[in-house]
């Protein structure tokens, strides 16, 4: 399993330890599912995100995963075209949709891992393969942290 990089967890260090844990549990699993995909990661305004690539190109992007202080969404860039029968998925916009990750429990739901496989099967150049690195692509000048006010 591929280590998350020195920034990856330097950005993290601004939230409690268990919102740390918890991204790393996420990332773990996308990353189980998709070994070869580009990680992208985002020091953002209210949030540090993870964008997974085949291509690199953020275009490309099928999962992200973005920390806040009180929980982490799994993202799926084309949610709205995954089969959920069941309404799991939250989110009402054209294409993206996301899990709220509370806890360590939810991250093993099974709906959770089978969510990731079919937003991996639909990912651009997912048979190709994306080399598996990972690179900062932006770090905002500007951040709100659960330690500002």
């Amino acid at each position: 399993m591929r280590k998350p990089s020195r920034e990856h967890l330097e950005f993290l260090a601004a939230f409690a330890p268990h919102i740390t844990e918890l991204t790393l549990a996420v990332r773990a699993l996308v990353l189980e599912e998709a070994p070869d995909a580009n990680e992208l990661i985002y020091d953002a305004y209210n949030a540090v995100a993870a964008g997974y690539s085949f291509t690199g190109r953020p275009s490309d992007a099928f999962i992200h995963i973005a920390s806040y202080a009180k929980w982490v969404n799994l993202g799926f860039n084309k949610g709205a075209h995954l089969h959920d029968p069941d309404f799991l998925l939250e989110g009402n916009g054209r294409f993206v949709r996301h899990l709220r990750m509370s806890s360590l429990d939810d991250v093993k739901q099974p709906h959770v891992r089978e969510f990731v496989r079919m937003a991996v099967a639909i990912a651009p150049n997912a048979e190709e393969g994306g080399g598996g690195e990972t690179f900062i692509r932006a770090i905002y000048p500007q951040r709100r942290r659960p330690d500002q006010r």
